[in-house]
């Protein structure tokens, strides 16, 4: 029966992507203006995410050096995993527009939906309390942060309905980690201490390295003010929903 309420509840938790459907009620111009604030609200939310959750809550287990290496690696990965994708699509010397930073937040994404599934899986393992408030612990730092990626995804060129499908496609990486983390709980106990790492290396890199640099393109004052307190309260929103 547990395995049941974790399958169901990821699947609840995986429709949480669906919440930029809403963009498609929304005209072009409105929506312009929504994208650069979420591009704003993300990247704070994955500064948050990275040094607020991610990396404490593995440190409270681990030796911190060690933690701080795979967060270094993380980094390079991402980095590394950047310029292939600027070789692949913009070679022998070509404009383009296509964004890399598109396919790193979906393979940053696709591996934190994945912990989460693990979380899950193995919380209901235990027993079904203990699920059901992994389950809300999950739901409360996936509600912005499936807005960030939506606003990341339509920033990077993608359609509407492009971004919203690949996103929740993307969010399916929860199921496989939910039935992983049941059905082996006792054998990949330490899994995440050494994915989530990494995950937070990723996450930092797309925020500083992608993101911020675009919200310094903003020449208007006012607009700059704006993205400056969406920032923080990007990071201050992940801080306080901390369980």
């Amino acid at each position: 029966m547990n395995f049941a309420y974790a399958i169901f509840t990821t699947f609840f938790v995986s429709a949480v992507s669906l919440v930029g459907i809403f963009s498609l009620l929304i005209n072009e111009k409105i929506l312009d203006k929504l994208i650069f604030m979420l591009i704003s609200f993300a990247s704070g939310s994955l500064i948050g995410a990275s040094f607020l959750h991610i990396i404490p809550e593995i440190v409270e287990d681990k030796e911190s050096i060690h933690v701080f290496y795979y967060v270094v690696f993380g980094f390079i990965l991402f980095f590394i995993l950047e310029k292939y994708f600027h070789w692949r699509h913009c070679h022998r010397g070509k404009n383009c527009e296509f964004h890399p930073v598109s396919y790193l937040n979906l393979i940053g994404d696709g591996l934190h939906n994945f912990i989460d599934g693990i979380l899950i899986g193995s919380s209901f393992y235990v027993d079904t309390r203990t699920g059901f408030i992994s389950v809300l612990a999950v739901l409360l730092h996936e509600i912005p942060q499936e807005i960030g990626d939506f606003g990341v995804l339509i920033h990077s060129g993608f359609s509407r309905l492009k971004a919203l499908m690949i996103n929740f496609l993307v969010s399916f990486f929860a199921l496989a980690g939910t039935i992983c983390g049941y059905l082996l709980s006792d054998q990949i106990k330490e899994l995440p201490d050494y994915i989530l790492p990494v995950v937070a290396g990723g996450f930092i890199y797309i925020s500083s390295c992608d993101l911020i640099p675009e919200l310094h393109r903003e020449k208007n004052f006012y607009r700059s003010i704006i993205s400056l307190l969406l920032f923080v309260l990007g990071v201050f929103f992940m801080g306080l929903i901390k369980v």
